[in-house]
């Protein structure tokens, strides 16, 4: 068995790709439209899968937006997108200054939540050891749910 990719609703396909390319970081892959099916598929990679996404088609992240309106409620249902960071403090402060509010700080230097515009919690962890902790990050309280 092989992972391939999570299949994620938004509602926006501008305010997601803002979010998941402009301030996550990850890349545009390969994007599909069906007028018949009334649908955009885009794929994302991390930029350090890219490689893997050209050579086997995953791990990818499809948002999958339908044309016609519809609500999606309910993200957290959906559990989470996890990610390894190289940073965790400069990551989270490259979104913070993006305007994305960090959920669950990374006050052990390891884990932070922060959520997409559709609400899908997305869980970043820091590569190898969690790095000392440190302020503002370390007395930060969580906002919201993630």
């Amino acid at each position: 068995m092989q992972y391939l990719h999570t299949m994620v609703r938004v509602g926006n396909i501008d305010e997601s790709l803002d979010f998941y390319c402009n301030k996550l970081g990850l890349k545009e892959f390969r994007r599909t439209e069906s007028e018949k099916g009334r649908f955009t598929l885009v794929f994302l990679c991390a930029p350090d899968d890219l490689e893997r996404a050209e050579q086997e088609k995953a791990p990818l992240i499809e948002l999958t937006y339908n044309w016609d309106p519809e609500a999606y409620t309910g993200g957290r249902n959906f559990g989470h997108l996890a990610f390894r960071v190289d940073d965790i403090y400069a990551t989270c402060q490259r979104l913070m200054d993006g305007g994305v509010t960090i959920n669950r700080p990374p006050r052990d230097g390891h884990m932070a939540f922060v959520r997409s515009p559709d609400g899908i919690s997305v869980e970043l962890l820091q590569k190898g050891d969690a790095r000392p902790a440190r302020e503002p990050w370390s007395s930060m309280a969580n906002t919201g749910e993630w």
